[in-house]
């Protein structure tokens, strides 16, 4: 049998499962929650270690130095996202009053994260309006 008639099958019995959990919780039973909630965890599993899976084999199969380079930028990229966050951007008294443990180095993560975020959305819109310009002029 197939990888993929596999996949199929394990597809189709998850997505039984998950619709039977709908139902129950939209007919007023809401302990089933929690099992909808560990069907997700279970099915984002198996997706994490499908994606590894491919991505290894096409690391095998491809240019290593290529990829390697991607992923040291962006890296990089994390770095001076995490090295330019302060973390003391706010008052945490506010947070902490409210009973929500917020430490400064949780404001530092949300900061890099941030960071991080606006500085891969303005490469990638960059490269978009780049590749968009370099076609216009080529033609």
């Amino acid at each position: 049998m197939s990888l993929y008639k596999i996949l199929k099958i394990i597809v189709g019995v998850l997505s039984i499962v998950g619709v039977i959990l709908a139902l129950m919780i939209i007919g007023g039973n809401d302990g089933m929650v929690d099992n909808m909630i560990y069907v997700t965890y279970i099915v984002l599993a198996m997706i994490l270690v499908l994606v590894l899976i491919f991505v290894i084999k096409g690391l095998l199969a491809g240019d290593i130095k290529k990829t390697l380079m991607s992923v040291g930028a962006f890296l990089a990229v994390l770095v001076i996202s995490y090295v330019m966050a302060s973390g003391t951007d706010l008052n945490l008294t506010q947070f902490t009053d409210k009973g929500v443990d917020v430490t400064e180095a949780t404001s530092k993560y949300v900061g890099a994260g941030l960071n991080a975020f606006y500085a891969l959305a303005i490469i990638a819109i960059g490269s978009m309006a780049f590749s968009g310009i370099k076609n216009i002029t080529n033609k």
